[in-house]
């Protein structure tokens, strides 16, 4: 065999691979595509742990604040703030109205006008739910709402892979069906069932 038709064999394998290879937009077709049949499902599946977490949450929150102790900590500090949040009134109330004359109003302190920004009652609750969240985030892995989810989103991510790993979108399709197909999401349509439509 000669050089010039070895270069001749060489050539035409690069042309034929470039031709089989997928260009940037059949690429972003077929990710479209992947995102366009996962995201609904993903959306529908985080719905139903958003409400799961929620509803346990609520419902840990109390048994997390009595295991740790904390309940008696929020009652003492809830009685405290009532307390102090009707001293607070009360004083404000008596300065306010012993403030008859426009001098003494303009006199008045500033703090008998703003809220106090320290630790309150509020930001102890909050810290106790996001500890909830958490627990109940691990526990949501493990019921069947979190596994379907993670399934979902694992094999999103396996179809985006198979995007940009396939040669050509023949094999793409190939591979992709074989992917969702657990899932209950075809690539391959069979249209030869589907009715022509009359004028």
């Amino acid at each position: 065999m000669s050089r010039d038709n070895i270069g001749l064999i060489i050539n035409r394998k690069d042309t034929e691979s470039m031709a089989r290879t997928m260009t940037k937009y059949q690429l972003d077709h077929f990710k479209s595509k992947v995102d366009r049949n996962f995201d609904h499902l993903i959306k529908e599946q985080e719905l139903l742990v958003k409400q799961f977490r929620t509803e346990a949450t609520k419902r840990i929150v109390g048994k997390l604040s009595k295991k740790m102790g904390a309940d008696k900590i929020l009652d003492a500090f809830k009685k405290a703030e009532d307390n102090l949040e009707k001293a607070r009134q009360d004083a404000k109330t008596f300065f306010v109205k012993k403030a008859k004359t426009e001098s003494k109003k303009e006199k008045l302190n500033y703090n008998f006008t703003r809220n106090d920004e320290r630790i309150n009652l509020e930001d102890c609750e909050e810290q106790l739910r996001d500890w909830a969240k958490e627990l109940v985030d691990r526990e949501i892995r493990r019921r069947p709402e979190g596994l379907q989810l993670k399934q979902l989103e694992d094999v999103k991510q396996k179809a985006i892979d198979t995007v940009f790993e396939s040669g050509t979108s023949e094999d793409l399709i190939k591979a992709l069906d074989l992917c969702t197909k657990k899932i209950g999401i075809t690539w391959i349509v069979d249209t030869s069932k589907i009715q022509q439509i009359s004028a």
